[in-house]
């Protein structure tokens, strides 16, 4: 009897996940998943550009020749709506780099660094160090003044034993400065050596201090010594910062019954320049790519418009994206975006996440689907709002934002080199792993642009300041400058 009452409820279960899905669907999800894993060139082409291309760094000559390897490809799929979207921003290359470090100004020892992004054209500064722990407002307030004119020493997360938010290496720069610091050295946190770059500026422009990032073992080694006595840096440092040009890249798929409803799909192309940047973010952008020609290749044409867009600008301050919404603004169009979902080091998706619970039993009941055609689909849902990559400038226009669930590894794996010089194809050694994303995501986008009614809605301008407030976002967006409201 209670065996019969579980079936029961189970079915139930199933019968409500599936209340919003339409039946035709099972048979174009199955469709994707054969074509995904008979014929998913997103593993081939990620091999292929890091090995052809190099990095893609946004405004390079390679940063160019990456615009072009994925508008031709999506040619090559087929599609006759391609275009490429240009924008013209200031944007930051590093130069050299000298960073020493001793017990006198004039007993200093070289150390490995690298210089983080947007910090001053030319720098050459010696200055005291101080360990200000995990670089947040409390460690300075703890400390009165100790910050003034020194060189401050951070850990990128969180110091072991410590509490506290886990703030950007940027959003940690701007306390710096705050507090009067004269130049910031960032401890990586991930083992062997390892070196991060990205940027050091909340708002996409030159901060007025020198910025650096050592590795985690000379970075604890640093804070030992200096619990025994005084310590001495000096950084020396020549960056580019002026105009560059770039261009985003974008495949669009016109809706057959809807297509004033737009739902984006996005993921950023461009890469720092010390390696090829397989993971951070070719898994996410080739991912996407594939999900284009996966789209293509079966004729699909759901009721709402797709567009595929490849992001350049990411690293250095979302600049492709914030191109992208402030066209969008000015022509109108941001009315009809309903959905935007980002790939940025999405690896093996196997769930699906949003930032607005209100979708949840819709990308279930798509789900649910997924799961029954291929069981390594976990089916469960994260309703989550965070910073720092291409959705956030939707998200701040009151666009729902969401994506793929999956893997990025441990700190110590493949995810401990992102931004790093480690950040290469070897590391992207589960080809399955990509099909997953492609297949699973495929599926989500196709549910998304084909249900009749969507669940969810733009945000008017006070319900987005309610939703950034609720998930906490407000201090990261303000030392951003990007919080508009006056409260």
């Amino acid at each position: 009897m209670r065996k019969a009452l579980f079936s029961s409820i189970l079915a139930l279960g199933i019968s409500s996940l599936h209340a919003q899905t339409n039946p035709a669907w099972e048979n174009i999800f199955q469709r994707i998943n054969t074509e995904v894993q008979t014929n998913s060139k997103a593993y081939s082409t990620l091999q292929d550009a890091t090995s052809t291309i190099g990095h893609r760094l946004t405004g390079s000559a390679n940063g160019a020749k990456a615009e072009a390897y994925a508008y031709n490809l999506l040619k090559s799929y087929g599609f006759t709506d391609v275009k490429y979207q240009p924008f013209e921003v200031e944007s930051w290359s590093r130069g050299t780099l000298a960073v020493s470090i001793g017990n006198s100004t004039t007993t200093l020892e070289p150390v490995k660094s690298v210089s983080l992004a947007h910090s001053p054209v030319k720098v050459d500064l010696t200055a005291e160090l101080v360990d200000m722990g995990n670089g947040l407002d409390s460690d300075y307030l703890a400390r009165p003044g100790i910050a003034k004119d020194k060189i401050v020493l951070v850990y990128l997360g969180t110091l072991p034993g410590t509490q506290g938010r886990s703030l950007h290496r940027s959003e940690k720069t701007a306390i710096a400065i705050k507090y009067g610091a004269k130049g910031i050295i960032v401890i990586n946190t991930v083992d062997g050596g390892t070196l991060l770059t990205g940027t050091a500026s909340v708002t996409g422009k030159l901060i007025p201090i020198p910025a650096v990032c050592i590795g985690k073992e000379d970075g604890m080694r640093l804070k030992e010594q200096l619990k025994n006595g005084s310590l001495f840096s000096r950084i020396n440092m020549t960056n580019f910062s002026g105009m560059i040009k770039a261009r985003n890249v974008i495949a669009t798929i016109k809706g057959s019954s809807l297509p004033n409803e737009k739902i984006v799909i996005g993921g950023h192309l461009d890469s720092w320049d010390l390696a090829t940047g397989a993971i951070d973010n070719g898994i996410g952008s080739f991912s996407v790519l594939d999900m284009a020609r996966t789209f293509q290749a079966l004729k699909l044409k759901p009721k709402r418009t797709i567009e595929f867009v490849m992001f350049m600008g990411e690293e250095q301050g979302l600049l492709g994206s914030k191109a992208y919404v402030k066209a969008a603004i000015k022509n109108k169009s941001i009315d009809h975006i309903r959905y935007m979902l980002n790939y940025d080091m999405t690896g093996d998706v196997r769930s699906y996440s949003s930032s607005v619970p209100e979708a949840k039993d819709l990308f279930l009941s798509i789900g649910a689907m997924a799961q029954q055609i291929d069981t390594a689909f976990t089916n469960s849902f994260s309703s989550r709002a965070g910073l720092h990559s291409d959705h956030q400038p939707f998200m701040l226009q009151g666009i729902p934002v969401g994506g793929g669930g999956g893997g990025r590894g441990s700190g110590n794996g493949p995810a401990g080199c992102y931004h790093a010089d480690c950040d290469n194809f070897n590391l992207v050694n589960n080809e399955q792993s990509l099909k997953n994303t492609v297949k699973f995501s495929s599926m989500l986008i196709y549910g998304l642009a084909d249900v009749q009614v969507l669940p969810v809605k733009k945000l008017t301008d006070e319900e987005t300041k309610s939703f950034l407030l609720k998930n906490n976002l407000k201090e990261p967006l303000e030392l951003e400058g990007e919080w508009r409201w006056k409260d």
